[in-house]
């Protein structure tokens, strides 16, 4: 076997460019179907104006025509046809489902030295087409060199899901700004390093999420060379799958140089946070708090006062029995900048990968979410006239410590001893378990199962509408309720 010259693998007949569409530019697409009106639409995101020759059309090609967006020549494709309509065009996509008539295109076009792309066939070609991600005016393009263009496409879905859907407003934010900072740093060193460090702060969230003011003041301090405010982002991480955290939520925990998180968080979501951000836990557990609030919010404020851009990660939803309205409230005294993402809360995660509906027009048209938290003394004060109810499901955070109670209450203020029910512990995690009974017997059957916390209580009919399927867990068998207690 012959060796390849060192740096010979690396050449390529493929070279990457940006062309300039704009309102001078004019294309020409040859073909009506559906390949062709996947190139018009590549195309109608320009200024260029775009012919389509071809006898027929497709509907979305027709639709586009009675739009104005393109113009139609209805003739068959001949070379003095194409003679006629190549001149001066910019680019020409060959688009026809006949393999000759494409590459009859792609020699004349290839003749007048304008750009073509033969569909599906690289070697009459002289560009092909990328896979694009768009956020104008950030384009990204991904190329197999048409090598695997289904590659090429996965690729591309994966990028979609690590850039901001706002990265485009953040781009002309910087576009506009640009002149100015330039007058403040002459020398092209300096200024790029502004820019870096404006990009690694809060600057570009403040961008991001279109305070154009707060992102300006905090550039002109990164100008000057001053050190701004940080910012405090609340964070609903879900309740413990990593892959249901949001989009937003997973770019701040990248960008984030403290997190403060509670006992509720799996590692695997702790894993997603920047490599290098402090790790602080501030976990509360039933009589073992490692930080009181008010020691929280003090810390969120020293921090951000130290310039950080502070995480508060909170399992579920922050304002869903998180107390993150507390925390918010410290911080607008603190004048503090904040920023809130909402999660998945564990009542919809853990019942959905439990398979329980929370709501169901057949027995349930209103949910009602609750802390189970028992008092000092261990009483449960709870409106139960308003909670033992039919026709509504109660969903009971941390009420697992008190389940024996909760059940016993709401069988003595009018719901029947065989009504269903059912706790999810560790809900929509690898080792989520389920049990399914009643109030009689679900206290003794989760005492025998040493079910702990993380664990929700579900009461009500929906329960004996639980769906199991591979889609839901492929732990979950199904349960009735109204009968034994059942554990999956």
């Amino acid at each position: 076997m012959t060796e390849a010259a060192p740096g010979a693998e690396a050449l390529m007949p493929w070279f990457p460019v940006t062309l300039r569409m704009d309102s001078a530019a004019s294309a020409l697409v040859v073909g009506g179907g559906g390949i062709a009106a996947n190139k018009v639409a590549l195309l109608a995101t320009t200024e260029a104006a775009i012919t389509v020759l071809s006898p027929d059309l497709n509907a979305e090609l027709v639709r586009l025509v009675a739009r104005g967006r393109i113009s139609h020549d209805p003739v068959p494709v001949s070379r003095e046809v194409l003679g006629k309509h190549l001149p001066g065009k910019r680019l020409v996509f060959a688009a026809t489902n006949d393999r000759a008539v494409n590459r009859l295109v792609a020699e004349m076009a290839r003749g007048m030295n304008i750009p073509v792309c033969a569909v599906d066939d690289p070697d009459p070609s002289t560009f092909i087409t990328p896979a694009i991600v768009r956020r104008p005016p950030v384009l990204v393009a991904i190329s197999t060199a048409g090598a695997a263009p289904v590659l090429a496409r996965r690729l591309r879905e994966q990028i979609e899901s690590l850039l901001p859907a706002q990265l485009g407003r953040m781009a002309r934010f910087m576009q506009r700004l640009r002149p100015a900072v330039a007058a403040l740093h002459p020398v092209a060193e300096t200024r790029r390093r502004v820019w870096e460090r404006f990009l690694d702060g809060i600057g570009s969230e403040q961008a991001l999420a279109g305070d154009e003011a707060g992102a300006r003041l905090t550039l002109e301090r990164e100008a000057r060379g001053e050190t701004g405010s940080g910012e405090v982002w609340l964070v609903g991480a879900g309740p413990g799958d990593a892959d249901l955290l949001t989009l937003k939520a997973l770019r701040l925990m990248q960008n984030a140089d403290s997190v403060l998180y509670d006992h509720l968080l799996p590692p695997e979501i702790l894993e997603r946070v920047r490599r290098d951000a402090e790790r602080v836990f501030v976990g509360k557990q039933r009589s073992d708090h490692a930080l009181p609030q008010p020691a929280i919010n003090d810390e969120l404020i020293r921090r951000a006062r130290a310039g950080e851009r502070v995480l508060r990660l909170k399992g579920g939803d922050p304002f869903i029995f998180g107390r993150g309205g507390e925390e918010i409230e410290a911080l607008m005294a603190a004048d503090i900048p904040f920023r809130i993402v909402p999660g998945i809360s564990a009542a919809n995660g853990c019942a959905a990968s439990a398979g329980i509906p929370l709501t169901h027009r057949d027995c349930a048209q209103s949910c009602l979410f609750l802390t189970g938290h028992a008092r000092a003394d261990g009483t449960l004060d709870l409106p139960w006239d308003t909670i033992a109810r039919r026709g509504q499901t109660v969903v009971i955070y941390m009420g697992l410590g008190g389940i024996a109670m909760l059940c016993e209450r709401l069988m003595r203020h009018g719901l029947p001893p065989d009504w269903p029910a059912a706790v999810v512990e560790k809900g929509t995690q690898p080792d989520q378990r389920v049990v399914v009974g009643d109030l009689r017997s679900l206290p003794e059957q989760v005492m025998a199962e040493v079910f702990r916390s993380p664990s929700l209580i579900i009461v009500g009919e929906v329960v004996r509408h639980r769906v199991v399927s591979r889609s839901v867990s492929p732990d979950v068998t199904a349960g009735t309720g109204g009968g034994p207690p059942e554990v999956v």
